[in-house]
């Protein structure tokens, strides 16, 4: 059902110096300054810290549910890659995102931080729509960003599949390569869009030419967001299932056999245990739709979310929700030798913004002096030794509030307590996540004490954020209707 005409790149409609950027994508672009110094170490101290350090695989799924793996009881969805990688190493099952949609979801793996305190509060698209959220037009490439850290430390850092840390929408938006990538191919970005099919195979192609080195990768899969493009190659082990089932059943497939073929090649050149491997989402799985077919500014079109049948593992909502499904997520870490094999681990409270943090660490990478990070290093946890955190978990969503899911606007997570209000509609539930993993059972009205004191938390955590987007992530076209604007007022 795929075709490549749906992928055709109109390579005259991107302007000169994004085209040859982003074909070149080298990094020559990826030393903008960051907003916090960094300290560069000589290069005998990097070659002799890196040989004790992992290569860093991080595999991000887009709108995979929590029950979209055969470990997490799919009653459809064949994983058997993924199962396999959870059977040799760790299933933790307390890990969310820190945002129920794809950008701000992002934005906290890239900057260790909650992804509103970028006033980044819903996916990249037009600037019209980013005006609307208050959000700024693409993540601050200024930043002390994760690959930049990295490279710092000697990695060499790609980025294959979905970037939107901004869109394609935005022609002059920065590159991957401005944020410490010294290697691309991506959709979802402005310039040259790759086909989704690309992603793993220029991953493997990515780590036979660097495997003597020392290297970062983001793997960043388009499945199981729509459009959805299943391949002959998939569907025909599915024929038992209806048409639903069938093409949702095959775009898991295509995306765990990606999985298993950086394994396999991991293993073929001898860096299984020299190479960490992390298997999350985004988000919690799409609502089902009525819609057959849909378009997409980037890859073309193809399927749509008639089609997209994730499953829930019997938890609560769905993307854009606060509750289990929306930010909890698949995570499965991989490292022989270092990782215990077939654990599973359901008391550690992981949480996106902790990935900053732990990779620098494993990279032997300082972090820089003035930077205040939300994330908190879980090499304990990566090591089989349980995690105990420190400091809660935030969350806000600004999309819409619609019931019977999407009402809470805030979130905390401190403890065992996980709590969600909405204060316009004068609403808060109240979970014990440690007697009640699925959230099935509100007693906000049992523990007026715990409500009071997290509700403080809550507000004194909004009040800290900022209201305005930086204005020097503001495309030029969004610069120019601000300049109209301030002229029609005068």
């Amino acid at each position: 059902m795929r075709s490549n005409s749906l992928h055709n790149i109109e390579a005259s409609r991107i302007n000169r110096r994004h085209f040859l950027k982003s074909c070149l994508a080298s990094g020559l672009f990826a030393g903008t300054a960051s907003a916090a110094k960094i300290e560069p170490k000589p290069a005998k101290e990097k070659a002799r810290n890196l040989a004790k350090c992992p290569n860093i695989i991080f595999i991000f799924a887009d709108d995979w549910g929590y029950g979209d793996l055969g470990i997490h009881g799919s009653s459809f969805c064949k994983t058997p890659h993924l199962d396999r990688m959870a059977n040799e190493g760790i299933d933790f099952q307390q890990f969310t995102v820190n945002n129920p949609v794809c950008s701000p979801s992002r934005t906290a793996v890239m900057t260790g931080q909650f992804p509103a305190r970028h006033c980044i509060h819903r996916h990249f698209a037009s600037v019209e729509h980013h005006q609307k959220a208050g959000m700024p037009d693409w993540l601050d490439p200024k930043l002390p960003l994760l690959p930049k850290l990295l490279k710092e430390a000697g990695y060499i850092t790609g980025h294959f599949g979905k970037w939107h840390l901004t869109n394609r929408h935005v022609p002059d938006a920065p590159l991957p390569t401005e944020y410490g990538y010294d290697e691309y191919g991506a959709f979802n970005v402005p310039g040259v869009q790759i086909r989704t099919a690309e992603t793993c195979p220029r991953t493997i192609d990515f780590i036979h030419r660097h495997k003597d080195q020392s290297f970062f990768i983001n793997v960043w899969l388009h499945e199981t967001h729509t459009p959805h493009y299943p391949l002959q190659e998939y569907l025909k082990h599915f024929q038992h299932l209806d048409e639903q089932l069938r093409v949702y059943a095959a775009v898991v497939a295509e995306a765990d056999a990606g999985v298993g073929s950086i394994l396999s090649t991991l293993k073929e050149l001898g860096l299984d245990e020299k190479t960490l491997v992390i298997f999350s989402s985004d988000n919690g799985p799409e609502w089902t739709g009525k819609r057959k077919a849909t378009d997409d500014n980037s890859i073309g079109p193809g399927l749509g979310t008639y089609y997209s049948v994730g499953q829930t593992a019997g938890l609560k909502g769905r993307k854009r929700s606060l509750f289990a499904v929306g930010i909890r997520v698949p995570f499965i870490a991989r490292w022989p030798g270092v990782i215990p094999k077939g654990r599973i681990d359901r008391t550690s409270v992981l949480t996106a913004v902790d990935l900053f943090p732990t990779f620098l660490e494993l990279a032997g990478q300082s972090l820089p002096a003035d930077l205040m990070l939300d994330g908190e290093s879980i090499v304990p946890a990566l090591k089989g030794l349980g995690f105990k955190r420190a400091h809660p978990i935030h969350w806000e969503w600004c999309g819409s509030h619609r019931p019977p899911y999407l009402w809470p606007h805030l979130g905390i997570r401190d403890g065992k307590w996980k709590m969600m209000l909405n204060q316009e509609l004068n609403r808060i539930e109240l979970y014990d996540i440690e007697a009640d993993w699925a959230e099935t059972n509100n007693v906000a009205g049992l523990n007026p004490d715990v409500v009071k004191a997290l509700t403080k938390k809550v507000m004194a955590w909004k009040k800290s954020l900022p209201t305005e987007p930086p204005a020097h992530c503001f495309s030029r076209t969004r610069k120019e209707q601000c300049k109209q604007t301030k002229t029609s007022a005068h």
